[in-house]
């Protein structure tokens, strides 16, 4: 049975994977055009699909009436660093718990699956506490151990596991016959063919760390500390009240890396999260 599509049933589903693209992409859209409008033509109805007169002023002001450019820094690094630890210590645990065997292995790593179950809210109070008591109030420590230790950590090592369950045993054995020892063939046998699932928990974690929004505005009282998600609520006016082509700027430029990222890294991501499900 031939399944090639007619050319009419490929214009048919290409209009029709169109169509249900305007949804996930006129937000978008009109997020960046917006930008490059005055505040009065932001919200006309119905909206202007390109700008008449295009304002580049709103990006200028975004870096002076804020340190924009070092709160971008400061996303960055923190994202950064949580995104590498979380890949070191998630595929040492994933790989532990797919490949040695000790008395309560399964038990353990329910326990550490119903970190998951835990909502960030529950655990801010605790964890304010703590880093006060610490002096760690006010700084980026709290915004890259709480990821690194906590829920995303969890979920990455979920997917690290899964993925190392379901590499052939084979491999290993025959690295052992050779005299290697077990972290030698974790770092240069098991961890080079987990590429794919190191690219998924990458992008999970840069994704979590850069759009983290609740720790921030709880640890960090400095302008100058601050992360993106919450610089992006401190273009106001003198009356409180939101300049939105100011921060329909600012959210641009905050979004334009997590979409460039993805797009160089979607291959790797849909290939990581494929090879994760290939065996329980």
């Amino acid at each position: 049975m031939n399944s090639e599509l007619s050319p009419r049933m490929k214009v048919a589903l290409y209009g029709l994977m169109c169509v249900l693209l305007i949804p996930f992409v006129f937000p978008t859209w009109w997020m960046v055009t917006s930008s490059l409008k005055p505040i009065s033509d932001i919200f006309v109805f119905p909206p202007e699909l390109f700008p008449t007169h295009p304002d580049w002023n709103s990006y200028k002001q975004v870096f002076t009436l804020q340190p924009f450019a070092q709160q971008y820094w400061n996303s960055a690094w923190i994202a950064g660093v949580v995104t590498v630890g979380t890949l070191a210590l998630s595929s040492m645990a994933g790989y532990a718990f797919a490949r040695i065997r000790f008395p309560g292995a399964n038990a353990l790593f329910i326990v550490v699956l119903t970190g998951l179950l835990i909502p960030s809210e529950v655990t801010i109070v605790p964890l304010f506490r703590m880093f006060l008591q610490l002096g760690w109030v006010n700084t980026h420590w709290p915004l890259v151990l709480i990821p690194v230790f906590g829920a995303p950590s969890v979920f990455a090592t979920f997917i690290m596991r899964q993925f190392f369950i379901a590499l052939p045993v084979e491999l290993e054995e025959a690295a052992r016959v050779d005299g290697l020892g077990r972290f030698t063939i974790f770092r240069t046998i098991a961890l080079p063919l987990a590429r794919p699932a190191l690219a998924s928990v990458a992008i999970f974690t840069f994704l979590h760390s850069w759009n983290l929004y609740l720790e921030p505005i709880v640890f960090l009282s400095t302008p100058s500390k601050f992360t993106l998600p919450q610089a992006l609520t401190q273009f106001t006016d003198a009356y409180g009240g939101p300049m939105w082509n100011i921060q329909l700027a600012a959210a641009t430029l905050t979004a334009l890396p997590v979409l460039i990222v993805f797009v160089l890294a979607q291959k790797q991501f849909v290939e990581g999260l494929a090879h994760t499900g290939l065996k329980g």
